[in-house]
C-alpha cells in the first residue's frame, strides 16, 4: 500500500506538468493563429495594390477576380512615373526629407540632453510644459502659424516645411529624453571628472549609446514628412516645388488615369518607406522597447 501511494504520487505531478505544458502549446498555437491572420489582414490591401499595379486595365474589373496577372505588366511603371514630372516629385521629397531629418535629430537631441542630463532650476516644470504641447490639436494653430509664415513671406518654398524641425518637438524630445534618462550618469560623471564638457559627454558618451532612439526617431521623421500631404498642399503652390505625395495627387484628380498605372505609381511612393523601415527594422524595435526606461 505504501508503494503505491509512493507511485501515485510521483504520477500526479508529472500529470499536472503535461497538462500544464498542453495548455501553453495549445495558447502559443492559438497567438501564433490570430496574429497570422491579423497580418494577412493588413498585408493584403498592400499585396493587391502591387499586383493589380502589374495587370491591362481589362484584367482589373474581371469577376471573379484574377490574383495574378498573366502576364505581369511591368511598363505600367514606366508609363505612370514619366506620365507626370515624378523624377522631380522624388527629389523635391528627398531634399526635404534630409532637411527635417536633419533639423530633427540636432534639435531635439540637444533639448533632450537639456532635459535630462543636465541640472537645471525649473526644469521637470518646463518639461511638463513642453509635453503639454502635445494636447493641443495641429487645427488650432493651423491658421495662425499659416499667418506666420505669410507674414515671413515664406508661402511658396519649402522653409515652412522645414525651419519648425530646427526648434524641436514635444514627442521627439520626450523620446530622447526618456532613453537619455536610461543612461548611467556614473559615466557622464566619470567623464566630467575626466575634464569632459557637456557637449564632449554629449558627443562622445551619449550619442554612441543612443542609436537605438535616433534611429527611431529619424525613420519617424522619414515616414512622416516622405507621406506627408497636408503641409505641402497648403504652402507649396509651384508645381516644380510639390513633393511625392502631392504629385500623386495630381496624377489621379486631373488626368484619366488607368487604375494599373496608379497603383504603378501608389507603389514606387511607397517602396523607400518600405525600404528605411525595413532596413532599421531591428534597432527600431529596440529604440521603442528601451525608450520607457529611466535612469534616476
Amino acid at each position: 500500500m505504501k508503494g503505491n501511494a509512493e507511485s501515485l504520487g510521483q504520477l500526479a505531478p508529472s500529470h499536472s506538468r503535461g497538462a500544464r505544458a498542453w495548455r501553453e502549446w495549445l495558447l502559443y498555437t492559438v497567438w501564433r493563429i490570430v496574429l497570422l491572420v491579423v497580418g494577412i489582414v493588413f498585408v493584403a490591401p498592400f499585396l493587391w495594390m502591387v499586383v493589380t499595379s502589374l495587370k491591362l486595365p481589362e484584367q482589373i474589373y474581371t469577376w471573379p477576380p484574377t490574383l495574378l496577372p498573366a502576364p505581369p505588366q511591368w511598363h505600367n511603371y514606366r508609363d505612370a512615373l514619366t506620365f507626370v514630372p515624378f523624377g522631380r516629385y522624388f527629389r523635391n521629397s528627398f531634399l526635404l526629407v534630409a532637411a527635417v531629418l536633419l533639423g530633427n535629430l540636432t534639435s531635439n537631441t540637444l533639448i533632450a540632453y537639456g532635459f535630462s542630463r543636465v541640472e537645471w532650476v525649473g526644469r521637470n516644470v518646463v518639461f511638463i510644459l513642453v509635453l503639454a504641447t502635445m494636447m493641443l490639436p495641429a487645427q488650432v494653430t493651423m491658421i495662425p502659424v499659416y499667418m506666420i509664415f505669410r507674414r515671413l513671406g515664406w508661402i511658396g518654398t519649402f522653409l515652412p516645411l522645414t525651419v519648425p524641425a530646427y526648434f524641436g518637438s514635444a514627442y521627439s524630445t520626450f523620446l530622447l529624453r526618456q532613453f537619455f534618462m536610461g543612461i548611467p550618469f556614473e559615466l557622464s560623471d566619470a567623464a566630467r571628472i575626466d575634464g569632459c564638457s557637456e557637449v564632449g559627454i554629449l558627443w562622445h558618451v551619449i550619442l554612441p549609446l543612443a542609436r537605438p532612439a535616433l534611429t527611431t526617431l529619424a525613420l519617424f521623421s522619414f515616414i512622416g514628412t516622405w507621406s506627408d500631404f497636408q503641409g505641402p498642399l497648403i504652402y507649396l503652390h509651384d508645381e516644380r516645388l510639390y513633393t511625392v505625395a502631392l504629385g500623386l495627387q495630381q496624377f489621379q484628380s486631373r488626368y484619366v488615369t488607368p487604375m494599373n498605372q496608379l497603383m504603378a505609381a501608389a507603389t514606387a511612393v511607397m517602396a523607400p518607406v518600405l525600404i528605411v523601415f525595413f532596413a532599421a527594422q531591428r534597432v527600431f524595435i529596440q529604440g521603442i522597447a528601451i525608450t520607457g526606461l529611466s535612469g534616476r
